[in-house]
Protein backbone atom coordinates (compact mmCIF):
# COMPACT_ATOMS: atom_id res chain seq x y z
CA UNK A 1 0.00 0.00 0.00
CA UNK A 2 0.97 3.58 -0.77
CA UNK A 3 -0.06 6.51 0.35
CA UNK A 4 -1.78 7.45 -3.12
CA UNK A 5 -4.13 4.57 -2.66
CA UNK A 6 -5.87 6.77 0.23
CA UNK A 7 -7.37 8.86 -2.78
CA UNK A 8 -8.25 5.99 -5.10
CA UNK A 9 -9.71 4.03 -2.37
CA UNK A 10 -12.23 7.05 -1.12
CA UNK A 11 -12.85 7.53 -5.04
CA UNK A 12 -13.94 3.73 -4.79
CA UNK A 13 -16.29 4.02 -2.03
CA UNK A 14 -17.88 7.69 -2.41
CA UNK A 15 -17.14 9.02 -6.18
CA UNK A 16 -19.72 11.68 -5.78
CA UNK A 17 -18.80 13.08 -2.18
CA UNK A 18 -16.88 16.10 -1.90
CA UNK A 19 -13.81 15.74 -1.06
CA UNK A 20 -12.00 19.17 -1.50
CA UNK A 21 -13.07 22.96 -0.62
CA UNK A 22 -10.95 25.62 -1.76
CA UNK A 23 -12.01 28.88 -2.24
CA UNK A 24 -15.18 28.29 -4.76
CA UNK A 25 -14.14 25.73 -6.11
CA UNK A 26 -15.53 21.48 -4.85
CA UNK A 27 -13.89 18.58 -5.77
CA UNK A 28 -15.52 14.98 -5.16
CA UNK A 29 -13.15 12.16 -4.90
CA UNK A 30 -13.92 11.15 -8.12
CA UNK A 31 -13.06 14.29 -9.37
CA UNK A 32 -9.72 14.46 -7.31
CA UNK A 33 -8.48 11.18 -8.69
CA UNK A 34 -8.73 11.83 -12.19
CA UNK A 35 -7.17 14.83 -11.88
CA UNK A 36 -4.70 13.60 -10.49
CA UNK A 37 -4.18 10.48 -12.70
CA UNK A 38 -4.02 13.05 -15.79
CA UNK A 39 -1.34 14.95 -14.06
CA UNK A 40 0.45 12.12 -13.33
CA UNK A 41 -0.07 10.99 -16.47
CA UNK A 42 1.57 14.51 -18.28
CA UNK A 43 4.76 14.55 -15.91
CA UNK A 44 5.57 10.94 -16.63
CA UNK A 45 5.38 11.95 -20.14
CA UNK A 46 7.40 14.74 -19.47
CA UNK A 47 10.33 13.22 -17.92
CA UNK A 48 9.43 12.29 -14.19
CA UNK A 49 10.37 8.89 -13.20
CA UNK A 50 10.15 6.95 -10.01
CA UNK A 51 12.04 8.77 -7.13
CA UNK A 52 12.08 11.73 -8.61
CA UNK A 53 11.48 14.86 -6.24
CA UNK A 54 9.39 17.05 -7.46
CA UNK A 55 9.05 20.70 -5.49
CA UNK A 56 5.26 21.92 -4.97
CA UNK A 57 5.73 26.14 -5.04
CA UNK A 58 2.20 26.44 -3.86
CA UNK A 59 -0.05 27.93 -1.61
CA UNK A 60 -3.69 26.23 -0.16
CA UNK A 61 -5.08 25.55 -3.56
CA UNK A 62 -6.95 22.49 -5.13
CA UNK A 63 -3.99 22.38 -7.44
CA UNK A 64 -1.65 21.63 -4.82
CA UNK A 65 -3.52 18.97 -3.81
CA UNK A 66 -3.60 17.64 -7.45
CA UNK A 67 0.04 17.68 -7.62
CA UNK A 68 0.61 15.92 -4.88
CA UNK A 69 -1.03 12.72 -5.59
CA UNK A 70 -0.14 13.25 -9.04
CA UNK A 71 3.53 12.73 -8.17
CA UNK A 72 2.83 10.12 -5.88
CA UNK A 73 1.04 8.44 -8.50
CA UNK A 74 4.25 8.75 -10.95
CA UNK A 75 6.51 7.42 -8.84
CA UNK A 76 8.10 10.68 -7.61
CA UNK A 77 9.04 12.30 -4.52
CA UNK A 78 6.76 15.46 -3.66
CA UNK A 79 8.69 18.41 -1.81
CA UNK A 80 6.22 21.10 -0.10
CA UNK A 81 7.48 24.64 -0.09
CA UNK A 82 5.78 27.70 1.47
CA UNK A 83 4.52 29.97 -1.21
CA UNK A 84 6.35 33.12 0.51
CA UNK A 85 9.73 31.37 0.16
CA UNK A 86 12.51 33.82 -1.39
CA UNK A 87 14.17 32.64 -4.65
CA UNK A 88 17.55 31.68 -3.36
CA UNK A 89 16.15 29.97 -1.07
CA UNK A 90 13.79 27.88 -3.14
CA UNK A 91 17.20 27.42 -5.71
CA UNK A 92 18.67 26.01 -2.52
CA UNK A 93 15.94 23.28 -2.10
CA UNK A 94 15.87 22.44 -5.78
CA UNK A 95 19.71 21.92 -6.15
CA UNK A 96 19.96 20.43 -2.68
CA UNK A 97 17.64 17.29 -3.62
CA UNK A 98 18.45 17.96 -7.28
CA UNK A 99 15.16 18.59 -8.25
CA UNK A 100 13.93 16.50 -11.35
CA UNK A 101 10.75 19.15 -11.49
CA UNK A 102 8.57 22.33 -10.38
CA UNK A 103 5.11 22.99 -10.30
CA UNK A 104 4.08 26.39 -9.15
CA UNK A 105 1.17 28.99 -9.57
CA UNK A 106 1.25 31.77 -12.26
CA UNK A 107 1.98 34.71 -9.12
CA UNK A 108 4.42 32.80 -8.09
CA UNK A 109 6.33 32.72 -11.28
CA UNK A 110 8.51 35.16 -11.07
CA UNK A 111 10.21 33.95 -8.21
CA UNK A 112 10.28 30.76 -9.55
CA UNK A 113 11.93 31.80 -12.60
CA UNK A 114 14.70 33.52 -10.41
CA UNK A 115 15.38 30.56 -7.94
CA UNK A 116 15.47 28.14 -11.91
CA UNK A 117 17.71 30.36 -13.02
CA UNK A 118 20.25 29.30 -10.55
CA UNK A 119 18.82 25.54 -10.52
CA UNK A 120 19.51 24.38 -14.30
CA UNK A 121 19.49 20.80 -14.15
CA UNK A 122 15.74 20.98 -13.41
CA UNK A 123 14.24 19.76 -15.81
CA UNK A 124 9.76 19.81 -16.16
CA UNK A 125 8.00 22.50 -15.12
CA UNK A 126 4.29 23.22 -14.83
CA UNK A 127 2.56 26.19 -13.84
CA UNK A 128 -1.26 26.72 -12.82
CA UNK A 129 -3.12 30.06 -13.86
CA UNK A 130 -0.12 31.22 -15.64
CA UNK A 131 0.83 35.18 -15.92
CA UNK A 132 3.07 37.40 -16.87
CA UNK A 133 6.65 35.56 -15.51
CA UNK A 134 5.18 32.51 -16.61
CA UNK A 135 7.52 31.14 -19.61
CA UNK A 136 5.93 29.83 -22.45
CA UNK A 137 8.17 26.78 -22.48
CA UNK A 138 6.37 26.00 -19.03
CA UNK A 139 3.72 22.92 -19.07
CA UNK A 140 0.49 24.61 -18.58
CA UNK A 141 -1.52 22.45 -15.70
CA UNK A 142 -5.25 22.98 -17.58
CA UNK A 143 -3.46 21.77 -20.66
CA UNK A 144 -2.36 19.27 -18.74
CA UNK A 145 -5.36 17.64 -17.23
CA UNK A 146 -7.12 18.01 -20.64
CA UNK A 147 -4.48 15.39 -22.02
CA UNK A 148 -6.30 12.69 -20.66
CA UNK A 149 -2.66 10.94 -20.00
CA UNK A 150 -2.79 7.57 -17.72
CA UNK A 151 -0.48 7.53 -14.72
CA UNK A 152 2.38 4.51 -14.80
CA UNK A 153 0.70 1.46 -13.84
CA UNK A 154 3.35 0.45 -11.15
CA UNK A 155 5.20 3.75 -9.28
CA UNK A 156 6.64 1.89 -6.90
CA UNK A 157 6.33 0.06 -3.29
CA UNK A 158 5.62 1.30 0.33
CA UNK A 159 9.91 1.49 0.57
CA UNK A 160 10.13 4.06 -1.43
CA UNK A 161 10.27 8.06 -0.63
CA UNK A 162 7.02 9.36 -0.81
CA UNK A 163 8.13 13.11 0.68
CA UNK A 164 11.38 15.62 1.10
CA UNK A 165 9.70 18.12 3.31
CA UNK A 166 12.24 20.69 4.74
CA UNK A 167 12.89 22.16 7.94
CA UNK A 168 15.13 24.62 9.72
CA UNK A 169 17.79 23.69 11.51
CA UNK A 170 20.70 24.59 13.37
CA UNK A 171 23.10 25.38 10.73
CA UNK A 172 20.67 27.87 9.45
CA UNK A 173 20.27 25.90 5.81
CA UNK A 174 16.83 23.83 5.70
CA UNK A 175 17.28 20.07 6.16
CA UNK A 176 15.54 18.03 3.79
CA UNK A 177 13.35 14.87 5.83
CA UNK A 178 12.94 11.60 4.03
CA UNK A 179 9.73 10.03 4.19
CA UNK A 180 8.79 6.77 2.89
CA UNK A 181 5.22 5.56 2.06
CA UNK A 182 5.14 3.33 4.71
CA UNK A 183 6.31 5.96 7.07
CA UNK A 184 3.51 8.10 6.57
CA UNK A 185 1.45 5.33 5.93
CA UNK A 186 1.99 4.71 9.96
CA UNK A 187 1.90 8.15 10.93
CA UNK A 188 -1.44 8.99 9.85
CA UNK A 189 -2.93 5.99 11.05
CA UNK A 190 -1.70 6.63 14.57
CA UNK A 191 -3.57 9.90 14.34
CA UNK A 192 -6.22 8.77 12.62
CA UNK A 193 -6.95 6.31 15.83
CA UNK A 194 -5.77 9.15 17.93
CA UNK A 195 -8.46 11.69 16.97
CA UNK A 196 -11.71 8.92 16.36
CA UNK A 197 -11.08 10.16 11.94
CA UNK A 198 -14.70 9.60 10.57
CA UNK A 199 -15.63 9.36 6.77
CA UNK A 200 -18.26 12.11 7.64
CA UNK A 201 -15.73 14.57 9.07
CA UNK A 202 -15.29 17.84 7.47
CA UNK A 203 -11.76 19.60 8.56
CA UNK A 204 -11.38 23.14 7.86
CA UNK A 205 -7.80 24.23 7.85
CA UNK A 206 -5.98 27.22 7.81
CA UNK A 207 -2.59 25.61 8.19
CA UNK A 208 -0.15 25.83 5.17
CA UNK A 209 0.59 22.81 2.87
CA UNK A 210 4.29 23.17 3.29
CA UNK A 211 3.93 22.72 7.44
CA UNK A 212 3.42 19.47 8.87
CA UNK A 213 0.64 19.70 10.47
CA UNK A 214 -1.41 20.88 7.60
CA UNK A 215 -0.07 18.76 5.44
CA UNK A 216 -1.33 15.87 6.70
CA UNK A 217 -5.05 17.53 7.01
CA UNK A 218 -4.92 15.88 3.25
CA UNK A 219 -4.10 12.65 4.12
CA UNK A 220 -6.45 12.06 6.86
CA UNK A 221 -9.42 13.27 5.01
CA UNK A 222 -8.09 10.87 2.37
CA UNK A 223 -7.60 8.22 4.51
CA UNK A 224 -11.11 8.22 5.83
CA UNK A 225 -12.90 9.93 3.15
CA UNK A 226 -14.09 13.19 4.88
CA UNK A 227 -14.18 16.39 2.99
CA UNK A 228 -11.24 19.13 3.15
CA UNK A 229 -12.01 22.49 3.42
CA UNK A 230 -8.77 24.79 3.10
CA UNK A 231 -8.53 28.42 3.68
CA UNK A 232 -5.15 30.62 2.74
CA UNK A 233 -4.15 31.52 6.65
CA UNK A 234 -5.94 32.94 9.54
CA UNK A 235 -5.26 36.25 8.91
CA UNK A 236 -8.79 37.06 8.91
CA UNK A 237 -10.68 35.18 12.04
CA UNK A 238 -14.12 36.48 11.75
CA UNK A 239 -14.10 35.25 7.99
CA UNK A 240 -12.58 31.76 8.86
CA UNK A 241 -15.11 30.87 11.64
CA UNK A 242 -18.20 32.20 9.26
CA UNK A 243 -16.61 30.05 6.92
CA UNK A 244 -16.34 27.36 9.97
CA UNK A 245 -20.48 27.69 10.22
CA UNK A 246 -21.22 27.42 6.33
CA UNK A 247 -19.54 24.33 6.01
CA UNK A 248 -20.58 22.81 9.24
CA UNK A 249 -16.69 21.90 10.17
CA UNK A 250 -16.13 18.94 12.30
CA UNK A 251 -13.05 18.89 12.79
CA UNK A 252 -10.33 22.49 13.52
CA UNK A 253 -6.28 21.99 13.60
CA UNK A 254 -5.09 24.38 15.82
CA UNK A 255 -1.96 25.90 16.98
CA UNK A 256 -1.40 27.81 20.03
CA UNK A 257 -1.35 31.05 17.70
CA UNK A 258 -4.42 30.38 15.73
CA UNK A 259 -6.29 29.56 19.15
CA UNK A 260 -5.10 33.15 21.01
CA UNK A 261 -6.69 34.35 17.52
CA UNK A 262 -10.16 32.78 17.73
CA UNK A 263 -10.81 33.73 21.51
CA UNK A 264 -9.83 37.29 21.26
CA UNK A 265 -13.00 37.56 18.88
CA UNK A 266 -15.67 39.33 20.83
CA UNK A 267 -18.73 38.07 18.97
CA UNK A 268 -18.14 34.84 20.04
CA UNK A 269 -19.99 32.88 22.18
CA UNK A 270 -20.99 29.46 24.27
CA UNK A 271 -22.45 27.58 21.61
CA UNK A 272 -21.65 28.75 18.09
CA UNK A 273 -19.98 26.31 15.69
CA UNK A 274 -21.93 23.43 17.10
CA UNK A 275 -21.13 21.34 14.56
CA UNK A 276 -16.88 21.51 15.77
CA UNK A 277 -16.12 17.98 17.82
CA UNK A 278 -13.12 17.69 17.32
CA UNK A 279 -9.34 20.17 17.89
CA UNK A 280 -6.27 19.10 17.66
CA UNK A 281 -3.44 20.91 18.68
CA UNK A 282 0.46 20.91 17.94
CA UNK A 283 3.96 23.32 17.83
CA UNK A 284 3.70 23.42 21.64
CA UNK A 285 1.23 23.01 24.51
CA UNK A 286 -2.09 25.59 24.93
CA UNK A 287 -1.81 27.77 27.93
CA UNK A 288 -4.49 26.49 30.28
CA UNK A 289 -6.13 29.51 30.12
CA UNK A 290 -6.94 29.03 26.83
CA UNK A 291 -7.96 25.35 27.33
CA UNK A 292 -10.50 26.50 29.96
CA UNK A 293 -11.85 29.15 27.20
CA UNK A 294 -11.99 26.82 24.32
CA UNK A 295 -14.27 24.35 26.75
CA UNK A 296 -16.48 26.92 27.43
CA UNK A 297 -17.35 28.17 24.25
CA UNK A 298 -17.15 24.48 22.47
CA UNK A 299 -18.56 22.29 25.39
CA UNK A 300 -19.30 19.10 22.85
CA UNK A 301 -15.94 19.56 21.56
CA UNK A 302 -12.86 17.30 22.44
CA UNK A 303 -9.47 19.09 22.30
CA UNK A 304 -6.58 16.40 21.44
CA UNK A 305 -3.30 17.64 22.42
CA UNK A 306 -0.36 16.23 20.54
CA UNK A 307 3.46 16.84 20.18
CA UNK A 308 5.39 15.73 17.30
CA UNK A 309 7.99 17.43 15.14
CA UNK A 310 8.78 16.77 11.26
CA UNK A 311 11.30 13.82 11.65
CA UNK A 312 8.45 11.77 12.82
CA UNK A 313 5.36 13.68 12.31
CA UNK A 314 3.73 13.31 15.80
CA UNK A 315 4.90 11.19 19.27
CA UNK A 316 3.36 11.85 21.76
CA UNK A 317 -1.20 12.76 22.42
CA UNK A 318 -2.87 13.81 25.80
CA UNK A 319 -6.65 12.08 25.54
CA UNK A 320 -9.03 14.29 26.25
CA UNK A 321 -10.09 13.09 29.32
CA UNK A 322 -6.90 13.79 30.86
CA UNK A 323 -6.25 17.16 29.56
CA UNK A 324 -7.81 18.93 32.98
CA UNK A 325 -5.86 16.26 35.18
CA UNK A 326 -2.95 17.12 33.41
CA UNK A 327 -3.04 20.36 30.86
CA UNK A 328 0.84 21.07 30.73
CA UNK A 329 1.59 17.56 29.52
CA UNK A 330 1.93 16.38 25.72
CA UNK A 331 0.76 12.79 26.80
CA UNK A 332 1.72 9.51 25.82
CA UNK A 333 3.23 7.55 23.02
CA UNK A 334 1.38 7.33 19.87
CA UNK A 335 -0.40 3.64 19.15
CA UNK A 336 2.14 1.42 17.92
CA UNK A 337 5.01 3.53 18.97
CA UNK A 338 7.49 3.79 21.61
CA UNK A 339 9.39 6.85 23.49
CA UNK A 340 11.32 7.39 26.22
CA UNK A 341 13.67 9.92 28.35
CA UNK A 342 16.97 9.46 27.88
CA UNK A 343 20.56 10.39 29.42
CA UNK A 344 23.42 11.42 27.49
CA UNK A 345 24.00 7.07 26.08
CA UNK A 346 20.61 6.17 25.06
CA UNK A 347 19.94 4.76 28.34
CA UNK A 348 16.08 5.36 29.86
CA UNK A 349 15.84 7.53 32.99
CA UNK A 350 13.56 7.21 35.73
CA UNK A 351 10.26 9.20 36.13
CA UNK A 352 10.90 12.87 37.35
CA UNK A 353 14.37 13.29 35.87
CA UNK A 354 14.85 15.55 32.69
CA UNK A 355 16.71 14.07 29.68
CA UNK A 356 16.25 14.07 25.45
CA UNK A 357 13.09 12.72 24.36
CA UNK A 358 13.94 9.48 22.20
CA UNK A 359 11.09 7.86 19.57
CA UNK A 360 10.94 4.45 18.28
CA UNK A 361 8.30 3.31 15.46
CA UNK A 362 7.37 2.97 11.86
CA UNK A 363 6.58 6.90 11.56
CA UNK A 364 10.46 7.44 12.34
CA UNK A 365 12.26 9.32 9.00
CA UNK A 366 14.68 7.63 7.12
CA UNK A 367 17.48 10.52 7.22
CA UNK A 368 18.43 13.70 6.17
CA UNK A 369 19.24 13.69 2.44
CA UNK A 370 22.57 14.57 1.20
CA UNK A 371 23.14 15.19 4.79
CA UNK A 372 25.03 12.03 6.63
CA UNK A 373 26.23 13.79 9.47
CA UNK A 374 22.84 15.38 10.24
CA UNK A 375 21.33 11.45 10.16
CA UNK A 376 23.76 10.30 12.15
CA UNK A 377 23.46 12.24 14.95
CA UNK A 378 19.59 12.30 15.06
CA UNK A 379 19.20 8.64 14.14
CA UNK A 380 21.33 6.23 16.93
CA UNK A 381 21.40 2.76 17.87
CA UNK A 382 18.31 1.73 19.51
CA UNK A 383 17.71 -1.51 22.13
CA UNK A 384 18.23 -3.92 19.13
CA UNK A 385 21.03 -4.04 16.98
CA UNK A 386 18.55 -3.92 13.61
CA UNK A 387 17.04 -0.48 14.01
CA UNK A 388 18.21 3.40 14.66
CA UNK A 389 16.03 5.65 16.74
CA UNK A 390 15.33 9.11 16.85
CA UNK A 391 17.12 11.39 19.68
CA UNK A 392 14.75 14.26 18.81
CA UNK A 393 17.26 17.13 20.90
CA UNK A 394 14.17 18.01 22.77
CA UNK A 395 14.51 17.91 26.62
CA UNK A 396 11.54 16.05 28.60
CA UNK A 397 10.81 14.69 31.93
CA UNK A 398 7.88 11.57 32.20
CA UNK A 399 5.38 10.76 35.58
CA UNK A 400 5.21 7.81 37.08
CA UNK A 401 2.07 6.81 35.20
CA UNK A 402 4.16 7.06 31.67
CA UNK A 403 2.78 10.70 30.75
CA UNK A 404 5.71 13.02 29.09
CA UNK A 405 6.47 17.01 29.79
CA UNK A 406 7.98 19.65 27.41
CA UNK A 407 11.01 21.08 28.79
CA UNK A 408 13.38 22.72 26.82
CA UNK A 409 14.85 22.53 23.14
CA UNK A 410 18.20 21.69 22.80
CA UNK A 411 18.90 24.25 20.12
CA UNK A 412 17.84 27.45 19.33
CA UNK A 413 14.97 27.13 17.26
CA UNK A 414 12.01 29.77 17.31
CA UNK A 415 8.73 28.43 17.24
CA UNK A 416 6.82 31.26 15.96
CA UNK A 417 2.88 30.76 14.51
CA UNK A 418 3.75 27.25 14.83
CA UNK A 419 6.29 27.12 12.59
CA UNK A 420 10.29 26.49 13.04
CA UNK A 421 12.58 29.45 12.36
CA UNK A 422 16.03 29.28 12.47
CA UNK A 423 18.09 31.76 13.67
CA UNK A 424 21.30 31.86 11.88
CA UNK A 425 19.16 31.87 8.58
CA UNK A 426 17.39 35.19 9.73
CA UNK A 427 21.48 36.43 11.86
CA UNK A 428 22.88 35.70 7.56
CA UNK A 429 20.19 38.00 6.41
CA UNK A 430 20.80 40.98 8.79
CA UNK A 431 24.15 40.74 8.14
CA UNK A 432 23.50 41.53 4.04
CA UNK A 433 21.98 44.19 5.41
CA UNK A 434 24.61 47.34 4.56
CA UNK A 435 25.46 48.96 8.13
CA UNK A 436 25.14 45.71 9.99
CA UNK A 437 28.28 45.22 11.95
CA UNK A 438 27.05 41.93 14.40
CA UNK A 439 23.58 40.66 14.66
CA UNK A 440 21.78 37.63 16.46
CA UNK A 441 18.36 36.37 16.58
CA UNK A 442 16.26 34.57 19.13
CA UNK A 443 12.85 33.85 20.38
CA UNK A 444 10.82 36.25 23.00
CA UNK A 445 7.79 35.69 24.96
CA UNK A 446 4.74 36.53 22.55
CA UNK A 447 0.92 35.78 23.45
CA UNK A 448 -0.50 35.23 19.71
CA UNK A 449 2.93 34.11 18.06
CA UNK A 450 4.18 31.79 20.94
CA UNK A 451 7.38 33.21 20.14
CA UNK A 452 8.35 36.07 18.17
CA UNK A 453 11.71 37.03 16.64
CA UNK A 454 13.67 39.77 17.68
CA UNK A 455 16.59 40.74 16.23
CA UNK A 456 19.92 42.31 18.36
CA UNK A 457 21.83 44.05 16.11
CA UNK A 458 25.20 46.23 16.32
CA UNK A 459 25.45 48.37 13.48
CA UNK A 460 27.20 51.50 12.24
CA UNK A 461 26.16 54.65 14.34
CA UNK A 462 23.55 56.41 12.67
CA UNK A 463 23.41 53.84 10.25
CA UNK A 464 19.61 52.11 10.38
CA UNK A 465 16.48 52.25 12.63
CA UNK A 466 14.17 49.64 12.97
CA UNK A 467 11.92 49.83 10.38
CA UNK A 468 15.01 49.39 7.77
CA UNK A 469 15.89 45.87 9.37
CA UNK A 470 12.31 44.83 9.28
CA UNK A 471 11.98 46.09 5.62
CA UNK A 472 15.37 44.23 4.44
CA UNK A 473 14.43 40.89 6.26
CA UNK A 474 10.41 41.18 4.73
CA UNK A 475 12.35 41.60 1.23
CA UNK A 476 14.24 38.44 1.69
CA UNK A 477 12.83 36.32 3.93
CA UNK A 478 9.84 34.64 4.28
CA UNK A 479 6.94 35.97 6.32
CA UNK A 480 7.25 33.90 9.39
CA UNK A 481 11.22 34.80 9.94
CA UNK A 482 10.84 38.43 9.73
CA UNK A 483 11.44 39.84 13.33
CA UNK A 484 9.08 41.40 15.14
CA UNK A 485 11.49 43.24 17.45
CA UNK A 486 14.41 45.08 16.61
CA UNK A 487 17.05 46.13 19.50
CA UNK A 488 19.96 47.64 18.76
CA UNK A 489 23.40 47.46 21.31
CA UNK A 490 26.58 48.33 21.36
CA UNK A 491 28.17 45.30 21.31
CA UNK A 492 27.41 41.12 21.41
CA UNK A 493 28.16 38.95 24.79
CA UNK A 494 30.72 36.56 23.26
CA UNK A 495 32.15 33.40 25.06
CA UNK A 496 35.94 32.32 25.39
CA UNK A 497 35.81 31.27 21.63
CA UNK A 498 34.48 34.44 20.04
CA UNK A 499 31.39 32.72 19.50
CA UNK A 500 28.18 34.82 20.88
CA UNK A 501 26.60 33.93 24.40
CA UNK A 502 23.20 33.66 23.52
CA UNK A 503 22.69 32.78 27.33
CA UNK A 504 24.18 35.85 28.25
CA UNK A 505 22.22 37.56 25.35
CA UNK A 506 18.71 36.68 26.00
CA UNK A 507 19.29 37.44 30.21
CA UNK A 508 18.57 40.73 30.19
CA UNK A 509 15.10 39.68 28.39
CA UNK A 510 14.47 37.01 30.98
CA UNK A 511 15.05 39.60 33.54
CA UNK A 512 12.92 42.01 32.14
CA UNK A 513 9.81 39.47 32.04
CA UNK A 514 10.64 38.72 35.83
Amino acid sequence: MRVETFLSASAARRPDKVALVAGERRLTWRDLDRASDRLAGALAAHGIRRGDRVVVFMDNCAEAVVAIFAILKAGGVFSPIHPSTKADKLAYVLNNCRAAGLVTLGRLARVAAAALAQAPAVGTVMVAEPRDGAPPSWLRYDAALSADAAPPPAPGIALDLAMLIYTSGTTGRPKGVMMTHQNMLAAAGAVAACIDSREDDVILSVLPLSFNYGLYQVFLAARSGATLVLEKSFAFPQAVVQRIAAERATVFPLVPTIAALLLQLKDLKTGDLPTLRTFTNTAAALPIGHILRLRTLFPAARLHSMYGLTECKRCTWLPPDELMRRPDSVGVALPGTEVWVADETGAPLPPGEVGELVVRGPHVMQGYWDDPAATARALRPGPYPWERVLHTGDLFRADAEGFFYFVARKDDIIKSRGEKVSPQEVERALHALPGVREAAVLGVDDPILGQAVKAIVVAAPGALTAQDVIRHCARVLEDVMVPKHVEFRDALPKLDNGKIDRRALAAPLMDAAE
